[in-house]
């Protein structure tokens, strides 16, 4: 197990991210973490530039300031043993409501953005051989049975899904990969700031406007995860030498993937018979 590691996360001024730098810091852990603004990411900690802490202004979608966030994290660190895809927004709206603009705004962050990232630090992790890689999904993104996160749950199925082939393509190199699904965690991810809702509301999509309501007003500030707890576990995690493709993070986390394991389940047994009769007759 490694007792000081560089660390590179992203999207660092609030929420799991904010936390999950605090407590590397705490540890005595090397960060190189970047925020959209120094000034918001700096407040954010609590503390500026130090041999530590490496606070970094990138836009995620501009492949050419991811780059150079790289190259300054490993000019200041020397290295980078652990990369963590933190960086994303919520955009709730059915997926009739959210415009083609909305929508790929969502994916640029929450998808393009990480992959930007991943695509900028792998030549120098295959270089080293060994490396980690953390990439925040969502429950959402093995489960979307809720009416109004189609999109959001899109974005995070494609991080699962990428993040499977960036296992597999990397494990001979010396590299894990892991998706994270956090459940349900007490954060700023709920509040208006954080939360996007369509421009254009219809309003015959009342399940999705109660859901919207119930995540603003019920939800927002009594989720049961607890942050610090939560990043604990990662950075736990992080310091294994064999760790986990999938990660589930928080209880209801892992009873919402109960549920949808039981229900493919039923499928796959209900419809056996006739799916499977699809072979050249021997």
């Amino acid at each position: 197990m490694d007792n000081q590691q560089v660390w590179f996360v992203t999207g660092a001024s609030k929420g799991l991210g904010l936390t999950l730098t605090q407590q590397l810091l705490a540890a005595g852990h090397k960060v190189a973490a970047t925020s959209r603004t120094v000034n918001a990411l700096t407040g954010a900690v609590g503390i500026s530039a130090s041999e530590n802490f490496l606070p970094l202004e990138v836009t995620l979608t501009d492949e050419e300031s991811v780059k150079l966030a790289i190259l300054k994290a490993l000019e200041a660190f020397g290295k980078l043993d652990v990369v963590v895809n933190n960086a994303g927004y919520g955009h709730f709206g059915t997926l009739e409501e959210l415009t083609d603009k909305e929508s790929r705004q969502n994916f640029d962050i929450n998808v393009f953005g990480s992959l930007n990232v991943i695509r900028q630090v792998m030549p120098y992790l295959r270089a080293q051989r060994s490396g980690k890689i953390f990439n925040i999904s969502s429950i959402g993104g093995y489960t979307a049975n809720f009416a109004g996160w189609g999109i959001y749950c899109a974005t995070k199925f494609a991080v699962a899904g990428f993040t499977e082939a960036l296992a597999a393509e990397a494990k001979s190199f010396g590299i894990s990969a892991t998706v994270v699904y956090p459940g349900y965690f007490r954060t700023s991810f709920l509040t208006k700031e954080s939360m996007i809702g369509p421009a254009y509301s219809i309003a015959a999509y009342e399940d999705a406007r109660a859901s919207q309501q119930a995540h603003a007003n019920d939800i927002n500030g009594n989720q049961a995860g607890d942050p610090e707890k939560g990043v604990a576990v990662l950075i736990e995690v992080a310091a294994q030498t064999e760790v986990p493709v999938h990660l589930f993070l928080g209880q209801d986390a892992y009873d919402l993937a109960a549920m949808k394991i039981d229900v493919i389940q039923q499928d796959l047994e209900s419809w056996k018979t006739l799916a499977t009769a699809t072979d050249f007759d021997t």
